[in-house]
């Protein structure tokens, strides 16, 4: 039987093109975390199974790629259930494996904890454009720190980044899960039932107001609570220059006064310390799918996407999952990826790139022309120059412009008689 020369469906080869784009991405994201203190930590690529299916991961927990035991562990015979198969999986994000590993690194870690992870994660999850089954996620979090310092600091890290990538005129939309339980339960649907009216609010873009409506109904809800909840949407719009505000007073004693004004505070700070071109904007549908978010959630918006380009959020009670004692932790996660695509279909070059010489020899030259070019090779790249050292090619013509779409600029050819 042939081998297979294509990759596994949902997962893709990297062309030079691309990986020099990747390359200078990940060095803006590591320069720039830097700078804000964030430093980089690494964790397996595998993790405990209990631990990626512990009700925390919402929807990826059913993209797990499982791995079966290994050896005697593993009995064909006597198994009854996919837990007696599997003992660990593929991480499908980086938060459980940081959070695992805060859980046991915390003591030769300083407090507040600043951290920033770059690594692929995989989910069995069905391809589109800018979304595959391996891909890399670029994550900071900041554990340790109770206070909103952790959000805006995230925030002002993250949207700084973007700026030096050169994106403009983006919005970090952002809510607060407590807000959604507050507007849950001032119209009055069961609190056992929450989790499925966010499952539909997050659907709001795509089928809006009314078809939220008609979920909500056909999902047994009452149509005075449905009226309810639609009326603060409806009352938000009204309110466009402080919808914030409009929400606090009309929830009432539902919604705790410190919640809006730590959100309110957020939102101004950011913006008055901010390093690029864009919008903070509240957003009362937001939901993010994650069960682990506790408090602020937010995610970034690029129009030239039409959709989430990265996301995150608060997770106070998840360490306590592992440690049993609860550790504020927050995080944000640049969709990298999907910045990637877009640097690329915008034609995107990266600035300050060095310059890129190619030495075509042509076949048969004497060991004192090789030499020479060897050494000529050589002292351009000790100036600072990329040099490439190829054999020429029968159809030169064709060579240069492959090599021209590499990014090489200049060409020197090198042949058996010199004076030619």
């Amino acid at each position: 039987m042939a081998l297979s020369k294509k990759p596994v469906t949902g997962m893709k080869d990297i062309l030079p093109a691309e990986m020099q784009i990747r390359d200078y991405v990940i060095g803006v994201i590591k320069e720039t975390y830097a700078q804000f203190g964030f430093t980089s930590i690494e964790t397996p690529c595998v993790e405990n199974i209990a631990n990626l299916s512990n009700k925390q991961g919402g929807e990826n927990e059913k993209l797990i790629f499982k791995i079966l035991k290994r050896g005697e562990k593993l009995n064909l015979e006597t198994a009854q259930s996919q837990e007696d198969l599997t003992d660990s999986g593929l991480r499908y994000d980086l938060t459980v494996p940081l959070v695992r590993f805060y859980s046991n690194n915390a003591a030769n870690l300083p407090a507040p904890f600043k951290a920033l992870q770059i690594g692929p994660v995989w989910r069995a999850d069905r391809p589109q454009r800018g979304r595959y089954r391996q891909f890399y996620q670029c994550d900071i979090d900041i554990l340790g720190e109770p206070s909103n310092l952790a959000e805006i600091e995230l925030i002002t890290a993250t949207t700084t980044t973007l700026g030096r990538l050169g994106f403009k005129n983006f919005e970090i939309r952002i809510n607060e899960r407590r807000i959604l339980k507050a507007m849950a339960e001032y119209s009055g649907f069961p609190e056992e039932s929450y989790d499925t009216v966010f499952i539909i609010l997050d659907k709001m873009d795509k089928i809006g107001l009314d078809g939220v409506a008609e979920d909500l109904l056909n999902n047994g809800f009452n149509q005075e609570s449905i009226d309810k909840y639609l009326s603060l949407f409806k009352g938000m719009e009204e309110h466009k220059d402080d919808g914030l505000s409009f929400l606090a007073d009309t929830l009432g004693d539902c919604l705790d006064a410190d919640i809006k004004d730590n959100l309110a505070q957020i939102i101004e700070s950011v913006e008055a310390c901010k390093n690029a071109e864009f919008k903070m904007v509240f957003d009362p549908t937001l939901v993010r799918g994650m069960s682990y978010y506790t408090g602020t959630i937010f995610e970034i918006a690029i129009p030239e996407f039409g959709g989430s380009c990265g996301g995150g959020g608060r997770y106070d009670k998840m360490v306590g999952k592992f440690t049993g004692n609860d550790t504020p932790a927050c995080g944000f996660s640049i969709g990298f990826e999907r910045i990637v695509l877009l640097l690329l279909e915008s034609g995107f070059q990266i600035p300050g790139a060095k310059k890129k010489t190619a030495y075509l020899i042509e076949k048969g030259v004497g060991t004192d022309i090789l030499c020479d070019v060897m050494k000529q090779a050589q002292e351009a790249r000790n100036n600072g120059e990329q040099v490439l050292v190829a054999r020429m090619n029968k159809n030169k013509k064709f060579q240069k412009e492959q090599l021209t779409k590499e990014g090489y600029e200049q060409f020197k050819e090198f042949f058996k008689n010199p004076l030619k």
